[in-house]
């Protein structure tokens, strides 16, 4: 049982300990490790400029993802290499990332650009000759308030390709390898006063550390607690970080069904949706910046429970289930089932998300999944849905609706999905299906839209469904066969 955080900085070994612990990755680093250029300006992990790099040993080696570093808290860190803007240089000057922003003008004030050199580097980590479009994806969570994007994008297009040394080229020490990897096998309690940080090394020992101190709080990704911490609506107390089990972090498909671990991030699982639930893949595009979903994790999005959480529809429209474990063992919960009010779900104290059983669309099964926002990136849903329809030829035999946005937790349509049970597959048939999901639902206006607003995307997302599952398939939408 270790009794401090193993912690690698620009390949530097620390052993933190106390109330560091306790303490954002940011912070760690500029007030402990005096390493100032991850600057703090929004502490949300929105904005980009205290962007980092952490490498995880995975298959053998480091594997290097941008996170942003105020909302990453020193406990969730252990057995990681953080790498910092100090630390790309390349034989002790500018690397070839941060040679073109020069030579391209893609600084202006300057603020953001230690955020956006390190996003950029971890997209020339993953490919040597990135698209524009493959930049813009990168650069999603990078804010530049000085407006100087085209400067920025040019600066991608000329890094010089030839002198460009990869961060797991940087830092090849073996050693530090092996030493993360012996870490990531240990089990570490901290005390700092009336608070302890537990990392569990197994499931199983987690089991029995969240039974003992079921008032700690779960810790994974942190994405939404460390916003909470930081903007002090909620006080750091004992924490039980779960992020680094292996049980927690597997994604297998078989026999039409998907089973993810809870701790499995949202970039892993947009990747793996990628062939597995394209429609899905998608939407989780849009679901946050690079860093917050290299950070963010299903199981977390789940437990949160927010009204609008997006990861959430599909997995109702879907019938996944949710499998929780505690000291009495294992139970599943349909996800339909599993939230009891705003924010509110069935799971008892003592008890943790351990994985996501997902059944896969079969055949004649369309799904679709949707993300409405005020700005096309980077922003809080306004209304989000799923559609799930089992169609035989034309004629609908079953459907189901889910929506985030319209109500105190994600809603299914019962009332609609009956009316929607054998009628014919048209675009006559889903107006209809629409006008009843309008009624069917209680919205309000806030800050993101109004309840008109979102009533009318309600309507008009069946619309929009069966357009997009039209595209291919051996129905059209006026209810004819189509080649």
């Amino acid at each position: 049982m270790r009794d401090f955080v193993l912690l690698y900085v620009n390949g530097r070994r620390h052993e933190v300990r106390g109330a560091w612990v306790f303490r954002p990755l940011s912070d760690f680093l500029r007030d402990e490790l005096r390493l100032t250029g991850a600057k703090v300006v929004c502490a949300e992990g929105d904005c980009g400029a205290c962007t980092v790099l952490i490498g995880r040993s995975r298959a053998g080696r480091l594997d290097y993802r941008p996170v942003t570093s105020c909302i990453q808290y020193v406990a969730q860190l252990d057995s990681t290499h953080v790498v910092t803007v100090e630390g790309v240089r390349h034989e002790n000057a500018t690397n070839a990332v941060q040679a073109a922003l020069v030579e391209n003008h893609g600084s202006q004030c300057g603020y953001c650009t230690p955020g956006i050199v390190m996003s950029l580097c971890a997209l020339f980590d993953k490919s040597s000759q990135p698209s524009r479009r493959d930049a813009t994806r990168a650069l999603v969570g990078n804010l530049c308030r000085c407006t100087g994007y085209d400067s920025i994008l040019n600066a991608v297009a000329n890094v010089d390709q030839a002198a460009w040394r990869a961060t797991s080229d940087l830092y090849s020490d073996h050693a530090m390898l092996r030493d993360l990897e012996q870490g990531a096998t240990e089990s570490i309690e901290i005390a700092d006063g009336d608070r302890t940080f537990f990392k569990p090394a197994t499931l199983e020992e987690a089991v029995r550390l969240r039974g003992a101190h079921p008032a700690a709080e779960v810790l994974a990704g942190g994405t939404d607690l460390g916003v909470l911490w930081n903007k002090g609506k909620r006080n750091i107390g004992s924490l039980l970080c779960i992020g680094d089990i292996r049980e927690l972090n597997e994604s297998i498909v078989a026999k039409g069904v998907w089973t993810l671990g809870a701790a499995t991030s949202v970039s892993q699982l947009e990747q793996d949706a990628q062939s597995i639930l394209p429609a899905y893949a998608q939407m989780l595009e849009r679901f946050g910046s690079p860093p917050i979903k290299n950070a963010a994790t299903l199981g977390g999005n789940l437990a949160n429970g927010s009204p609008i959480g997006d990861s959430m529809p599909a997995l109702f429209v879907l019938d996944a289930e949710v499998e929780l474990v505690g000291p009495q063992g294992r139970r599943r919960v349909n996800l339909n089932h599993f939230y009891t009010g705003y924010r509110r779900t069935v799971l008892s104290p003592d008890e943790l998300i351990s994985r996501v059983i997902i059944p896969l669309p079969g055949r004649d099964e369309l799904f679709g999944a949707y993300k409405v926002t005020k700005r096309r990136d980077l922003d809080i849903s306004t209304f989000t849905a799923a559609v799930w329809m089992h169609v035989e030829g034309d004629v609908i035999r079953a459907a189901r609706i889910a929506y985030g946005g319209v109500g105190p937790m994600i809603l299914r349509l019962p009332r609609t999905e009956a009316w929607l049970s054998e009628q014919r597959f048209t675009e006559a048939t889903l107006r209809q299906a629409g006008a009843l999901a309008r009624v069917e639902i209680t919205p309000i206006s806030d800050v993101r839209g109004s309840a008109e607003y979102r009533a009318l995307l309600a309507e008009n997302i069946l619309v929009k469904f069966g357009r997009e599952a039209h595209v291919g398939r051996y129905v059209s939408m006026n209810g004819s066969p189509s080649s």
